[in-house]
């Protein structure tokens, strides 16, 4: 029975789908009508109704204006409202959401299975032409993997994406390395020349600091929920990173939400970014949030006690 069940599980996992693409030639179609760009995640709680011009008509076949139109695609047009009183879209609406008067190029990706092509359906906005760009696929190369051992964390940090991208956003592109500092509450900190344990509740649990050649920045995150949602942290910790490395991750940053920065006893970086989805922002339920993770390996001249 233990065979069978075993047999059963393997055969219901889904696969997972690996292949390789051109990014140059993905930037490309992304950019196909020249709109692309960075979703700001500000913009996520607002919602722009598509409205037709006047005049216009919504319509390819339609005769004219002065023709009256049937009442079934008169009540089609008015969209149901959510809970949140924000409509939910029909049709093509669906996959592309609201464009308002600001026109960005939204995407739709499938892919079929190994040896097919990436097939992006791209659409400038809900009433503007649509275009379908198909990418060869390639088998995927052996990549380096680093690995986090989640039951080995020194720190566990939780934040608003903002919080950290104001802070990165200070360091002078100049600075060569990136230092996390932490201890927990209980811990000792050396401040100047001298030591102080963390007594007060508004003293710093994470500090970042950045060096380079024509100075250094030291930020402090206090103890407070509004700052770190939540903080775990072991034993007191420093690990230093190539800044350089870390600014990789701005830009999805800018799109995020929430980040989730891990750090492991031999210095594995982790930083997971939850990205907001778009069927919140059109104002459907989704429970499978996406995130983007970066790791990187800390240097060798700092390790923690």
């Amino acid at each position: 029975m233990d065979d069978e069940d075993d047999s059963q599980s393997q055969s219901t996992e889904p696969d997972m789908s690996a292949f390789e693409v051109p990014l140059s030639m993905l930037l490309e179609c992304l950019n196909i009508f020249g709109s692309a760009g960075p979703s700001s995640s500000s913009s996520g709680g607002t919602y722009k109704k598509w409205k037709v011009p006047e005049g216009e008509s919504d319509h390819d076949d339609e005769g004219g204006d002065d023709e009256p139109r049937n009442n079934g695609n008169v009540q089609n047009r008015q969209k149901k409202k959510t809970g949140h009183g924000r409509p939910i879209e029909r049709g093509i609406d669906a996959f592309f959401g609201g464009g308002g008067s600001e026109k960005r190029t939204s995407m739709r990706l499938s892919y079929a299975g190994s040896g097919s092509p990436l097939t992006l359906l791209l659409a400038e906005d809900v009433t503007g032409p649509t275009t379908t760009c198909e990418i060869t696929t390639f088998e995927p190369e052996p990549t380096l993997e680093l690995d986090i051992d989640n039951s080995k964390l020194l720190l566990k940090i939780i934040l608003k994406s903002s919080w950290l991208r104001d802070a990165l956003m200070e360091i002078d592109p100049s600075c060569e390395k990136i230092i996390f500092v932490s201890s927990p509450p209980s811990e000792d900190i050396s401040v100047g020349i001298g030591t102080r344990r963390r007594n007060d509740m508004n003293a710093p649990m994470l500090r970042i600091q950045a060096e380079g050649s024509f100075g250094s920045t030291q930020m402090d995150y206090p103890n407070d929920k509004e700052v770190l949602e939540t903080f775990e942290c072991t034993k007191a910790m420093m690990f230093s990173y190539r800044f350089i490395h870390i600014t990789k991750t701005l830009r999805a940053i800018q799109s995020s939400t929430k980040t989730s920065l891990r750090i492991d006893e031999e210095g594995v970086l982790s930083l997971q970014f939850l990205m907001p989805s778009a069927r919140i922002r059109m104002g459907q339920e989704d429970d499978s949030p996406a995130f983007i993770e970066f790791r990187c390996l800390p240097l060798d001249e700092e390790m923690s006690d």
